[in-house]
């Protein structure tokens, strides 16, 4: 019989590390909280499908799915608006969360994976510093190896003790709080901007989006600070007076969420445990999305298992889960972070500032399926670079927040590369301090300013 692992929680990272590390002969348990057949929220998700090929996903069937269309970006007055143009190779799917599941419900099955739904994980389970099961509802279950797959605010994770080197929660700025549903169309007429994007709308920290689609019309309300029912009513009121056909009757969805929009896991493993996808802050800090980045990881787990021959799961074996992770992908995110928090310090009308201007452009706006890292989202001609640094220089204060981010990214870039090659635990946990300490001083910085 294979060494058995637990996937704590139905992620798509779990779920997709579960079907690969099956069918190599492992026994995998997927213990999850809820019903079997009503795992995630009813909206629709989009991310790139090469990310499906990554982790050995079939794709689904071309009715699933459709191709997101480009997106039209404003600032707080909707003076200038700036539209993607991202290029049809680089154009990601959009498909309903429910049939994402049931495909990747359906190939961890067929895999020989086994499922407990209606399980509620409430902590982990240790012996010293090794993971060794979970404590649930339903009794307490042991395995060789935890993949923690639960979330933002996995219970797992959250119980680890200090000596593990791993934060238990997201920390200041760490969430974004989301509010979704889709709403009846008032007009049949299909308006020409399908998919508008608000930048601090009326003045506010956070964005909106406003998608119409063939029977209703896709609404997004986010912040970085919780908000209220009575608060989405009045932003929707907003949103009318420039989006008519906005309805106000919920067809679906209607729920609010939480989001890690900060750095991944200073340190994503220990002895007998690893942390994937929204459970290891795996998503785009810019733009929330990790669902892609949570199936590339999964394929990398699942490499850095089949290398451990001996089955130990110790932190130094599968360090190279984690080596593999930030060199590829963790460190770009990182570095959106510090761009994150920027964003966050900028004033409306500074904001406003840089549209009219044409610092930002439409350039700078079109994400594609593969946009990750930093020069994937600033993309500036050398012969543009120098009319939008002055630009910049003409706004003092602007250009006082742009400092410590500029600062901050390139101690990011010079940690990154000092990544600890082989697990020591002194050396991962100094290391872990140093990569920290870039987000606590970006902070400090610019609450100063």
């Amino acid at each position: 019989m294979g060494k058995q692992i637990i996937v704590a929680g139905a992620g798509h990272g779990g779920l997709a590390a579960a079907a690969l590390l099956a069918r190599r002969g492992f026994q995998v348990t997927v213990y999850e909280r809820n019903p079997e057949g009503q795992l995630g929220y009813d909206w629709t998700d989009i991310f790139a499908p090469g990310a499906l090929k990554a982790a050995g996903i079939p794709m689904p069937p071309r009715e699933q799915y459709s191709y997101k269309e480009n997106m039209t970006f404003y600032s707080t007055n909707q003076a200038v608006p700036l539209r993607q143009h991202v290029p049809e190779d680089q154009l990601e799917i959009k498909m309903e969360r429910h049939d994402l599941y049931s495909l990747l419900v359906h190939n961890a099955c067929a895999s020989g994976v086994r499922f407990v739904y209606e399980c509620n994980i409430e902590a982990p389970i240790l012996v010293g510093n090794r993971v060794i099961g979970i404590k649930t509802d339903k009794g307490e279950f042991f395995a060789d190896l935890i993949i923690d797959a639960a979330g933002i605010d996995s219970p797992v994770r959250s119980g680890l003790p200090k000596m593990c080197g791993i934060e238990n929660d997201p920390g200041e700025n760490g969430r974004f709080y989301v509010y979704r549903a889709f709403y009846n169309r008032a007009s049949e007429e299909m308006p020409e901007e399908r998919y508008k994007v608000y930048l601090f709308p009326e003045e506010r920290e956070g964005m909106a989006w406003v998608a119409a689609e063939g029977e209703y019309t896709d609404v997004l309300i986010g912040r970085f600070a919780p908000f209220d029912s009575a608060e989405v009513e009045r932003h929707l009121a907003f949103l009318r007076k420039s989006n008519p056909a906005l309805g106000t009757e919920i067809v679906r969805g209607g729920q609010f969420v939480q989001i890690p929009v900060r750095q991944p896991l200073a340190v994503m493993v220990c002895d007998g445990y690893a942390a994937i996808g929204d459970s290891a802050f795996m998503t785009v800090p810019i733009i929330g999305s990790g669902i892609a980045n949570a199936f590339k990881a999964a394929r990398m787990l699942v490499n850095t298992v089949l290398n451990d021959e001996d089955g130990e799961f110790s932190a130094e074996k599968l360090w190279g889960y984690q080596l593999d992770f930030f060199r590829h992908i963790g460190s770009d995110l990182a570095v959106l972070t510090c761009v994150k928090r920027l964003l966050m310090k900028i004033m409306p009308q500074e904001l406003d500032y840089m549209f009219e201007k044409g610092i930002l452009t439409a350039d700078e706006f079109t994400i594609g399926a593969n946009t990750l890292s930093l020069s994937a989202f600033i993309r500036i001609p050398p012969v543009d670079l120098i009319g939008r640094v002055k630009m910049l220089t003409d706004d003092k204060t602007l250009l006082k927040k742009l400092i410590p981010a500029v600062f901050a990214i390139g101690r990011l870039k010079t940690i990154a590369a000092t990544i600890p090659k082989k697990w020591s635990r002194q050396r991962v946990i100094l290391w872990s301090r140093r990569y920290l300490d870039v987000f606590q001083g970006n902070i400090t910085l610019m609450l100063s300013v």
